[in-house]
This record gives C-alpha cells, sequence and structure tokens, in this order.
C-alpha cells in the first residue's frame, strides 16, 4: 500500500462553527488555516445553530450517554422522536436508528435477507462497502447487475422466477457522482415481485422538497421498501437510519444484531438530528444555495479546462488517473495553497480513476471559488497532470464501471 502511495495519511484539522468552510490544520510547523473542499457535512448543518442549541441543551437536560445499548437501557425520548421525524420525513410507517450509514445497512440488508426465506439479493455493482458486506453477511444468494444497467437487472429478475427478490441500490453514487433509474428499478421491482432498498445518504436533505432525497424529488417513495439514510452528511450529525414498514422495522429491531448489541446514540445526538431534520424540511435555502454554488464549480473548473467528470449531483470529481500523483496533487493544494480535498484512491475507486473528490456547499463563497481554480490550475501545472484529456463522458463511465464491476 506505502509503495503504491496509497496509503491513507490523514490531515489534523479543527473544524471552526461559524466559519466553516474555514478550518484550522494543525500542521507539523504550527496550526494553519486552510478551506475545506472535500467534506461530507454538505450543507454545513453541523454549524448550524439551531442544530447546535438543541445538542447543548439536549446534553445539559439529560447527559452526555446513552447508558447502554437500547434493549438494556430502553429508549431515550428523543431517539424516538428522531425515528417519528425520519418517518414523516420519508413517508414511512416506521423508522430505526443506528450509530451510523455503514451500521444501518450492513446490519439492515443483512437481516431483512435473511428473514426472508430462500431470498436472492440483486445488487448494483457499484453499492457502497456497507451494502456489500451486508450482502455477504445475509449469507443468501446474490447476483451483481452491471451499474445502472437496466436489462442486466430484468435478465437476472427473469431468471430468479418465483422466488423472493431483493433489489439493493442507491440513489446518487457518491465517487462518480452519477445517480440511479430509480422509476424504473421501481417498475421492474413490481414486474417481477421484488423488494427494493435504497441507500439515500448522499441525497437526504439535498433533494426534494422537504429534502428526503432523489425519491421523493421523483415522486416514488411509496413505492420503494426500505429506504436508508445518514445523519452524518447533510444533516451534519452523527448516526443512520432505515425507514419502511412498521412490520419491517420491527423485524429488523427484534433480529439485527448490529442494533441489538451496541450501544445507542446519545440523546443530545438524537435532539440534534431532529433540529436538523426540522430546519430542512421546511428551508429550502441551504439546497439551493448549494445547487448555485456547484454550478459556479463546475462552470469555472470546465472553463480552467481541468478534467471535471461530468455529474448531474452536487459531487465533483476531478480526475487524476495515478494514486502518486493524487496524492502529491493533494498535499501541493494543502502546503501551498491551504485547500484541503483528500485523495481518492483504489479501493475506494478503480485503479487508473484515481480523483480529488470535490463537494461545493452553500457556504463556500465566490471568493473560494475563484481561489480553488487558480490553485488546482497550478497544481495541475506544476505536477505535469493531464487536463481535459481524463474526462469521460456518462456512455464511457458506463462502460468503464461494468468492465470494472468493482468492489463485488
Amino acid at each position: 500500500m506505502q509503495a503504491e502511495r496509497r496509503y491513507r495519511v490523514f490531515a489534523d484539522i479543527e473544524r471552526l462553527a461559524g466559519r466553516y468552510p474555514q478550518a484550522i490544520w494543525h500542521a507539523p510547523d504550527g496550526p494553519r488555516p486552510i478551506t475545506v473542499w472535500c467534506s461530507n457535512d454538505y450543507l454545513g448543518m453541523g454549524q448550524n445553530r439551531d442544530v447546535t442549541r438543541a445538542m447543548v441543551e439536549a446534553a445539559w437536560r439529560l447527559g452526555t450517554g446513552a447508558g447502554g445499548t437500547r434493549n438494556i437501557s430502553g429508549n431515550s425520548n428523543p431517539i424516538v422522536t428522531l425515528e417519528a421525524e425520519l418517518a414523516d420525513l420519508h413517508g414511512k410507517e416506521a423508522a430505526l436508528v443506528f450509530t451510523s450509514g455503514y451500521v444501518s445497512n450492513q446490519t439492515g440488508i443483512a437481516t431483512l435477507a435473511k428473514l426472508i426465506p430462500n431470498c436472492l439479493i440483486l445488487s448494483d455493482a457499484l453499492n457502497h462497502n456497507s451494502m456489500i458486506e451486508g450482502v455477504r453477511q445475509s449469507g443468501c444468494d446474490k447476483a451483481i447487475f452491471r451499474h445502472n444497467d437496466l436489462e442486466h437487472l430484468e435478465e437476472l429478475l427473469q431468471a430468479a422466477g418465483e422466488r423472493p427478490k431483493l433489489i439493493v441500490f442507491e440513489s446518487v453514487y457518491s465517487m462518480d457522482g452519477d445517480i440511479a433509474p430509480i422509476r424504473q428499478i421501481c417498475d421492474l421491482a413490481e414486474r417481477y415481485g421484488a423488494m427494493t432498498y435504497i441507500d439515500e445518504v448522499h441525497a437526504v436533505g439535498m433533494y426534494g422538497p422537504r429534502g428526503a432525497g432523489l425519491a421523493e424529488r421523483l415522486g416514488v417513495m411509496h413505492r420503494i421498501d426500505v429506504i436508508e439514510g445518514t445523519l452524518g452528511k447533510a444533516f451534519g450529525v452523527m448516526g443512520g437510519y432505515l425507514t419502511g414498514t412498521r412490520a419491517v422495522m420491527d423485524a429488523i429491531r427484534s433480529f439485527a444484531p448490529g442494533f441489538i448489541f451496541t450501544t445507542a446514540l446519545p440523546p443530545a445526538v438524537a435532539a440534534a438530528a431532529t433540529a436538523s431534520i426540522r430546519h430542512l424540511k421546511s428551508s429550502r435555502t441551504e439546497r439551493q444555495a448549494q445547487q448555485l454554488q456547484v454550478a459556479k464549480v463546475k462552470e469555472a473548473l470546465i472553463h480552467a479546462d481541468l478534467p471535471v467528470l461530468a455529474t448531474p449531483t452536487h459531487i465533483v470529481p476531478v480526475m487524476v488517473g495515478d494514486a502518486e500523483a493524487c496524492k502529491a496533487a493533494s498535499d501541493r493544494l494543502l502546503n501551498k495553497h491551504g485547500i484541503y480535498i483528500q485523495p481518492i484512491n483504489y479501493p475506494t475507486v478503480p485503479r487508473s480513476t484515481e480523483r480529488l473528490r470535490i463537494t461545493p456547499g452553500p457556504l463556500h463563497s465566490d471568493d473560494h471559488i475563484a481561489a480553488l481554480t487558480e490553485a488546482l490550475t497550478d497544481t495541475w501545472k506544476a505536477l505535469g497532470l493531464s487536463f481535459r484529456g481524463l474526462v469521460l463522458d456518462a456512455r464511457e463511465r458506463m462502460k468503464t464501471a461494468r468492465r470494472v464491476g468493482r468492489r463485488q
């Protein structure tokens, strides 16, 4: 790993509430101010005053810890309130909160599939590792369909016959920034009698009239059996969750080891998450500002002839294509320009598709965008990196994804 220059090094960063995306980097030669361009706190809700106030007040009133698992300590009232808020957000009967989005996927998929006799799981080739682990831990038969390939998915559904089937996929794929054909997958699921499970972690808070994700924006939430999301990205807090029918949520609650045997979210975290969800249900300001700044970043980087991967979402990948060069670009941006963008290397993405993953937010100003564009241009020239030569259009990207079939 070190020989391939993809050994993971994490910068010592101090986020500053009220000044985000500005932060302090505790560099080897002392603290330095930087601008963060790769956070998954997509809307800056981690510093929203309604959210921080809810966390502080709950901690003062209820203490810091949860007291153990929910099976031992019971449900804290803030978690009960949070689950009701999440069920309402997605138009479902019930919700179940976990300690992270990874855990909710891993234990949710594994438990649900185990409870369905003779279940076949159909999984998109580019699903997140948490979903892959859930599929593996279920012990059920699986079939991997090529990324977003509806024809391949239908072939697999036809071949499965009458046996129970579960289709698991994401709405927004976090590395390429592309989106799933959600409505068409629902059509196939209904035609062939399959359940649907969607991961909306990179969409909740940011898409749809109330921020419930792409399924809400498309008007198909009611057609999806289980919607999974996170509280740790656009909602700016911590935790993961599942929503669905009361029966399905109760079954997972009763049998999922990742729920039964782990400490519950602290009450203060649950209260902060509830405040964030309520805010984004009614406020479109953050979403609209983010979309505006995302468009400006894409326009600026494309105008500078930088190798931006075209995406329909808020994720802006700048392609490098080499692990060592990607790490060098990240290091130069941080050391010379005070810009923090973590390199994305294998196994997160396939070899030769290494990249810098930029996530513009509503708090990135036009001045920030100008500084980013200048810094990237300088870095590309200094390191002799290719400019537009590595850009893949949507068709070529699809071919690459199908050819690689990565991580599964």
